[in-house]
């Protein structure tokens, strides 16, 4: 059974039709990249599952549960995490404060302060910046509080990144993966999907290697 059900939706932004009828899944533990041209229903689809933009057809589920029609904040409490892409930190607020809010449904016990410093562990540059506010920070600094996995990241800092993401997956955490750079996410998937202009139009296991994958959003990276 999928823990992350999506079936069919469309979704517009006024007139303007963004998703075409996208399906996808996504089991308890696993990890499934999704790629597709920018434009393609990337973030439209997040803001969908997240309750930001409504659905006009089709369905999402959480664990047999519906999604549609649910409120941000009760889909955060159901345990689903979204971080979106750009410098989405509160500026004003501290690097402490910043992740505290990223756990606010949990209470502030014994594991969530554990989990905190967990985090502060695995990005040194941040525990060394815990009290100053974050929009004090560089701007790779900022991408480490919050931001899309790799962008605008050295390769050194985006490589430690996806070793981190990995942990995650070792640790039974689903991850719906949207990444700028599809070779390194399909490797790291279990399943991916590709969209474009709003639909699915493939699946499957091991796309880094399939040649419509390869030469559509790998191109000259092919070696």
């Amino acid at each position: 059974m999928s823990l992350l059900s999506v079936r069919d939706v469309t979704a517009s932004y006024g007139k303007v039709m963004a998703l075409r009828g996208v399906t996808l899944d996504v089991g308890r533990g696993e990890m499934v990249c999704l790629v597709g041209a920018n434009g393609a229903g990337k973030t439209t689809l997040m803001k969908v599952i997240m309750g930001l933009l409504p659905a006009a057809n089709g369905s999402v589920e959480f664990a047999g549960r519906s999604l549609l029609g649910m409120r941000t904040h009760g889909i955060a409490r159901l345990g689903i995490a979204y971080v979106p892409e750009g410098r989405g930190t509160l500026r004003e607020l501290s690097v402490r404060e910043n992740l505290r809010l990223g756990a606010f449904p949990r209470r502030w016990d014994a594991q969530t302060r554990s989990d905190l410093d967990r985090v502060l562990a695995r990005f040194p540059a941040l525990a060394e910046r815990i009290g100053q506010a974050a929009g004090t920070l560089s701007g790779g600094e900022q991408q480490m509080l919050l931001d899309e996995p790799s962008l605008g990241l050295a390769p050194l800092i985006a490589a430690r990144i996806f070793e981190l993401i990995a942990a995650l997956k070792q640790e039974g955490v689903a991850v719906l993966l949207v990444e700028q750079n599809a070779r390194a996410a399909l490797k790291l998937a279990t399943r991916g999907y590709v969209i474009e202009l709003g639909r699915t139009v493939l699946e499957g296991e091991n796309l880094s290697g399939d040649k419509r994958v390869l030469d559509a959003y790998l191109g000259e990276l092919r070696v």
